[in-house]
């Protein structure tokens, strides 16, 4: 393929953008074929920009021994969210246990996501 992104200067961060470029290709012809069979009149666009609002978070709360409770959790799908879930026979997770993560850990965790 003669694909190169523009910005990237490294092969390996240009093969990764390719793989990522590919896969978006990938899952939106799947789910596009899931919605003729399941939804006709959805396109795979309105799916994503509808469900788009649901979103998961780190809830990271001190505890008194310098510890950290942390809870993941999503925000509640409104009701046409639920119905377009059920109508493609999808379900959400229920929400995750809450965990204990000792001070190190989370300023490793932290720093992890602001490298991403």
């Amino acid at each position: 393929m003669g694909l190169r992104p523009i910005y990237h200067q490294l092969e390996n961060r240009v093969e990764a953008h390719i793989l990522v470029a590919f896969l978006a290709y990938a899952l939106s012809g799947t789910l596009k074929q899931r919605l003729q069979a399941l939804a006709p009149s959805l396109t795979p666009r309105a799916v994503l920009e509808k469900l788009a609002t649901i979103q998961m978070l780190d809830v990271c709360l001190p505890t008194t021994d310098d510890r950290w409770l942390i809870m993941r959790r999503y925000t509640q799908p409104d009701p046409d969210q639920v119905l377009m879930l059920h109508q493609l026979n999808l379900a959400l997770t229920s929400q995750p246990s809450p965990r204990i993560e000792a001070q190190e850990e989370q300023a490793q965790t932290v720093q992890e996501t602001l490298k991403m």
